[in-house]
């Protein structure tokens, strides 16, 4: 026990005597040797045992945070009547619980800590670790390292500003001085154990970034019993909140632990803590993989086909969209909870988007599967290109979170190109629509469409319409392909909208137009990048 020094022995006695285990004996030590931690169970006890013995033999040993310091054999591990009346590491054994959950724990001897409710005891041990795998690999996931986290029960926090409060008082007593946040904190020696068992198990490294999390949830039966006096104490700082089953959250219970005084603590809650009557039980163990990113281009050919679902009041009115002829595909494959689409820009559920297709980006969340060959999204591709005549995708490729940005980031800057097939009320000549081709930088005060007005604020939008080139069909119908800044409504350009975009190709010729049928031809985002057939 090399990390602890002769300074350290009032504390390990205090808190050996007062029923915590070993490994809280060295966090509350502030030990940061991590082999230490991870030391079998029984290995640390003899060790502690044996460090006290030899403090001993140096000098008398001061015993403090009892009325009347224990004789030698209690010290030592035995009382006047057997050693089988003390628990594994010299705490008074309690009555064996009746509860299932503590069978193994009340069998081996080993007393649940008063402290950390038996974290770094039951469930710092193999039998754990290889029940957090099972579920692990149950799980089918693909990973190439992981990161662990843990959910604590509220009450350790008390538990713990318990202990800290009565070592400080009696360090205080012989000169001595410890600050809260000079005890190694629970979850960092738990991930110091957990880490290599779970990396020997899995195959894989534990990495911080690592994007695949598995995570276990720990609770104990007696969280709001313990903590319920803080409840009275700092009302202010527990409020019912809707997707919380209790008030007793581990941010709360730490708000009010920094805001209620020292005195009334101890007045209110057992220094040193109580033995507990249950250890702390596994609520849920969890595995999450982090967001996979897809993009691509996509080509709409249909004119009845909406960019994503079309729902109004809760009834669909057309049977499928863009968004789910592609993510369907990808929701296999990936083995993917749900997903997340979207893309530069949008076009209405009548209007086609040909050329090189507009860009877009799927999130896949918590994919099983996440590794893929560029000949294997190839495949994927082909697959969904041949899943319908509605659409065709190109350019799928896996892609980053920060690179989806890129996307973004063109839909206001770059421009746009269409192709909008037009009708006048009275008859037109060539030579009527010419003038519209000279016309360049044209700008456009746009009001909110009244079509989009319910679903969008009302403001004045400044749009560019940088060119524009015609092509006369017959005396009552031309077709106008324009170069715009991106976030134009071209139909409102066309139509005019009752004069709430102006000036619009109506008012310049002078006369009543309308849109009969509106392509997307170019969409000038230089993302995702071209990818070779």
């Amino acid at each position: 026990m090399s990390s602890l020094t002769e300074k350290d022995g009032p504390v390990v006695q205090l808190l050996m005597t007062t029923g915590t285990c070993p490994r809280c004996i060295l966090r509350f030590c502030c030990v940061g040797s991590q082999a230490l931690y991870r030391r079998p169970y029984k290995d640390l006890m003899k060790d502690l045992e044996e460090f006290l013995k030899n403090n001993e033999e140096k000098e008398d040993t001061v015993y403090f945070g009892v009325v009347d310091p224990p004789c030698k054999k209690i010290r030592r591990g035995h009382t006047e009547e057997g050693p089988d009346d003390l628990s594994h590491y010299g705490a008074l054994q309690k009555s064996p619980s009746a509860n299932d959950e503590n069978t193994a724990m009340e069998n081996s001897g080993m007393k649940i800590c008063n402290v950390c409710l038996g974290i770094l005891q039951e469930f710092s041990e193999a039998d754990f670790v290889k029940q957090v795998c099972q579920k692990v690999n149950s799980a089918d996931y693909q990973f190439t390292s992981f990161v662990f986290s843990v959910s604590l029960p509220p009450q350790l926090s008390v538990r713990e500003c318990a202990a800290w409060l009565l070592v400080k008082q009696e360090m205080g007593k012989l000169g001595l001085s410890m600050e809260k946040d000079d005890i190694v904190q629970l979850k960092e020696a738990y991930k110091w154990i957990i880490h290599p068992h779970l990396s020997e198990e899995l195959g894989v490294p534990a990495d911080g970034k690592s994007l695949f999390e598995v995570s276990v949830v720990f609770a104990h039966p007696e969280t709001e019993e313990e903590c319920h006096f803080l409840a009275t104490a700092c009302p202010d700082c527990f409020k019912p909140a809707k997707n919380k089953q209790s008030v007793f959250t581990r941010m709360a219970v730490i708000k009010a632990l920094e805001k209620i005084k020292e005195e009334d603590f101890l007045k209110l809650f057992p220094c040193p803590p109580s033995s507990p009557k249950n250890l702390c039980v596994a609520l849920e163990i969890q595995c999450n993989n982090g967001a996979i990113f897809v993009a691509g281009r996509y080509n709409k050919y249909s004119r009845n086909l909406p960019q994503t679902p079309w729902i109004i009041d809760g009834e669909r009115k057309l049977e499928s969209s863009v968004e789910e002829l592609i993510s369907e595909h990808l929701m296999a494959e990936f083995k993917a909870d749900s997903f997340n689409f979207s893309s530069s820009g949008r076009e209405d559920v009548d209007v086609r988007t040909l050329g090189n297709g507009r860009p877009f980006a799927i999130e896949l969340v918590n994919p099983h599967r996440i590794h893929f060959t560029a000949e294997e999204m190839k495949r994927l591709q082909q697959t969904i290109n041949n899943s319908s005549d509605k659409i065709q995708v190109r350019d799928l490729q896996l892609v980053t979170r920060s690179a989806i940005g890129r996307m973004k980031e063109g839909e206001e800057e770059k421009t746009k190109t269409y192709s909008a097939l037009i009708w006048t009320d009275k008859e037109i000549q060539k030579e009527d629509i010419a003038f519209l081709d000279s016309i360049k930088e044209l700008k456009l005060d746009q009001k909110t469409p009244l079509r989009v007005l319910h679903r969008r604020p009302l403001a004045v939008r400044y749009r560019f319409v940088h060119s524009m080139k015609t092509e006369y069909v017959d005396e009552h119908h031309f077709r106008l392909r324009l170069k715009t800044q991106a976030g134009t409504y071209i139909k409102e350009f066309v139509h005019g909208d009752f004069g709430r975009t102006m000036p619009n190709i109506g008012f310049l010729m002078n006369r009543t137009t309308d849109i009969l049928e509106l392509d997307v031809e170019s969409v000038d985002v230089d993302w995702p990048p071209t990818l070779d057939d």
